[in-house]
């Protein structure tokens, strides 16, 4: 299977075509599961150079989210990884 970009995914997505074979479902939670999940949050506070975070605005202006919402994502995603 060729791997799409995120503008590809967007318009199968948005002209209303299958998708699911694009999408990895090792790791979803079932809606019935979501209440099972930990939601406890605590605050931190973190500096960042001006261009890492002009680079993290970019990015989540891309995609459509908020700047705390790339940070936590990238995060999550390295911690997964190790």
């Amino acid at each position: 299977m060729k791997a799409l970009t995120a503008e590809q995914f967007d318009e199968k997505f948005d002209n209303g075509e299958d998708i699911s074979m694009y999408l990895d479902f090792t790791k979803a939670v079932r809606l019935k599961d979501i209440d099972q999940l930990s939601t406890k949050t605590k605050k931190v506070n973190v500096e960042f150079p001006e261009w890492l975070l002009d680079t993290l605005d970019k990015e989540a202006h891309k995609i459509g989210v908020s700047r705390q919402s790339v940070i936590k994502l990238w995060v999550a995603e390295r911690l997964k990884a190790i």
